[in-house]
């Protein structure tokens, strides 16, 4: 009886043990962390005459398909909005809420006309920038969003 316990306690260890090796050699498909500086060419550019606008309240909460801790968002973070290459929104979060209430501008009145505004985030915690998957379409004053039921849009590693 003893020997078929050694024997059964032995081949649970050594599946115990061939499966921590196994988990401690998976990669993540796709990593948080980088080792990425804060933006500083993530500005509005003041060569404009900005007519038009809209806002958003932006909650990161979800990245690269995982729920984030909301305790992850600092006051260091940033996060933009692009129309093509150029900046037209950019704040830190609000320190009370952990909430982004960005103002978006358009530089010109083809922007107007329906172009599509893509999110950037940049996070302290994990030293990384970060692109909302979905874009949305600039509407001159639009307001997307709300304290209690701000838009969550998935934020993935930009490669």
């Amino acid at each position: 009886m003893r020997t078929k316990l050694f024997i059964l306690a032995s081949c649970s260890l050594l599946l115990l043990a061939a499966g921590c090796k196994k988990d401690k050699d998976k990669e993540p498909e796709t990593t948080l962390t980088g080792n990425v500086s804060r933006p500083t060419t993530w500005t509005v550019s003041e060569d404009y005459d900005y007519t038009s606008s809209m806002t958003a309240v932006i909650k990161v909460a979800n990245i690269n398909g995982q729920i984030v801790n909301e305790q992850i968002v600092n006051e260091n973070d940033l996060l933009s909005a692009f129309v093509g290459d150029n900046c037209v929104g950019v704040v830190s979060p609000d320190t009370q809420t952990g909430l982004f209430f960005i103002y978006i501008s358009a530089p010109n009145e083809q922007m107007v006309n329906e172009q599509m505004v893509n999110l950037k985030y940049y996070s302290v915690h994990y030293k990384n920038i970060f692109e909302a998957e979905n874009v949305f379409p600039f509407q001159n004053d639009a307001h997307l969003g709300t304290i209690a039921e701000p838009i969550i849009p998935t934020f993935i590693s930009i490669k």
